[in-house]
């Protein structure tokens, strides 16, 4: 837990400098003093400010935990409130423990650190702000992380109800008669599958003007992928319980805006399903019907992300009155052999939209590298005999997006493939512990939060 300090005894010490080797620890001059080195000054940012304070955290923990007071002046001279803010996520996400189910439970190594030096900026106001987009960032990751069996689409569904109550965000879940009622064919395509029936979660937040369009956010939920009858291989279905990581962002993105009463309209849809091998589903060449009349021949029925990704943008747009949309989902391994687990592929509609984006990633630390959509890639998803064809031949990443493209239409819209990056791997930061990162929740944050200050 990070605060500010007043005047509380303290057993570590942590001191920052622009020198050494950026995200070097050492011991300081005096006892149970850690140093901080930055490295250059002019080309430190907020991303080494983040992996710094996750670095120390961790090392006190390491060494018993205890209370640390750390010197926040430097980092709020060179940066100021950006600066300050990713000190304290880099020290609250770095000690995220995940959920578990052990008789006896493991004591964890608590290490509160108390801020001095921020002079210059609104420290309150920073540490309030911050500390509660980590928590939200925390939820979606134990969401993720929660095993299939501790969150069927129900489970998902009555636990992000529980919290919107708590929160004061409104939300409605639509049960499989109801979204049957609104044509979704290709939701129910997939949900249909498992005797676990699918939900449709909404979650809404009206912190802007009255009247004014929200921007959505959809939320990929497949809260297990056994790739159906195009059958995963068994080495690829372990962690299959996180492809609902999308709709967890969604969901704390969500959140964090109303209890920081961003001003800023803004509405999450998340499609939850199993998608399961059974008497009901759907199968490799069948063409199935969808909520915006558009039909689709199923080349795989592991390629189920856009089918319910695809209902539920059409639901967000014709249902919900939304101005622009973003969809945001474990969708395809072609984008994390691509680019790893460092960054998420992003296709656009809408350059401005697509500025936005890059606006919301400064401020959250998250990176993006935005994908191609030539007129000619068009061709992976012709079907000779439906509007569009659900998966491809190759080009597996940008056919996905472009499939996607067909339901946004003309309103703005973003599709994030976070695919490499929702679970921690080799590359992964320090202030993502093993499992589940959260991806995606911080950026869909701040990019409410840039829509709010343009209205």
């Amino acid at each position: 837990m990070v605060q500010l300090w007043k005047d509380e005894a303290v057993q570590w010490r942590l001191r920052l400098c622009f020198d050494g080797k950026a995200g070097s620890l050492e011991m300081g001059e005096q006892p149970r003093q850690l140093v901080l080195h930055l490295g250059d000054r002019e080309k430190s940012d907020a991303e080494a400010l983040r992996r710094s304070a996750a670095k120390a955290v961790k090392q006190i923990a390491s060494l018993g935990g205890g209370s640390a007071l750390l010197d926040a002046e430097p980092a709020v001279e060179a940066l100021g409130a950006e600066g300050l803010a990713a000190l304290i996520q880099g020290a609250e996400l770095a000690l995220y423990r995940q959920e578990n189910w052990k008789e006896e439970k493991p004591e964890d190594k608590e290490v509160p650190l108390y801020l001095e030096g921020t002079a210059g900026v609104d420290a309150a106001a920073v540490v309030a702000e911050t500390r509660t987009l980590d928590r939200w960032i925390c939820f979606a990751r134990d969401l993720v992380n929660r095993p299939a069996n501790k969150l069927t689409p129900d489970m998902l569904a009555r636990c992000v109800a529980e919290t919107a109550e708590k929160t004061g965000v409104e939300c409605r879940v639509l049960d499989e008669k109801e979204t049957r009622a609104l044509g979704m064919e290709a939701f129910h395509a997939v949900g249909d599958s498992s005797a676990n029936p699918p939900r449709l979660i909404v979650l809404r937040w009206r912190g802007g003007k009255e009247g004014d369009a929200p921007i959505a956010l959809v939320g990929k939920g497949v809260c297990f992928d056994s790739g159906g009858y195009s059958l995963k291989p068994s080495a690829s279905m372990r962690g299959m319980k996180g492809d609902m990581a999308g709709g967890a962002a969604v969901c704390g993105a969500l959140f964090a805006l109303a209890e920081n009463r961003v001003p800023v309209n803004a509405v999450a849809v998340v499609p939850a399903v199993e998608n399961r091998i059974s008497p009901a589903s759907f199968l490799p060449d069948d063409v199935i019907g969808s909520m915006s009349g558009k039909t689709i021949e199923i080349g795989s029925t592991d390629a189920e992300g856009r089918l319910i990704l695809a209902d539920a943008i059409t639901y967000a747009i014709a249902q919900e009155k939304a101005c622009k949309v973003v969809d945001i989902a474990t969708l395809t391994g072609a984008m994390a052999r691509m680019l790893g687990d460092v960054a998420a592929g992003v296709m656009a509609n809408d350059d401005e939209f697509f500025a936005d984006l890059q606006a919301a990633a400064e401020r959250s630390g998250e990176k993006f590298w935005r994908v191609p959509d030539y007129p000619e890639y068009r061709k992976l998803i012709e079907s000779p005999v439906a509007d569009l064809y659900n998966s491809s031949d190759g080009c597996g990443a940008i056919a996905a997006g472009l499939f996607l493209s067909a339901f946004a239409g003309e309103t703005p819209w973003l599709h994030l493939d976070i695919a490499g990056t929702a679970w921690s791997g080799k590359l992964s930061q320090p202030y993502q512990p093993k499992g589940a990162t959260g991806m995606g929740a911080a950026t869909l944050y701040q990019l409410c939060r840039v829509m709010g200050e343009k209205a």
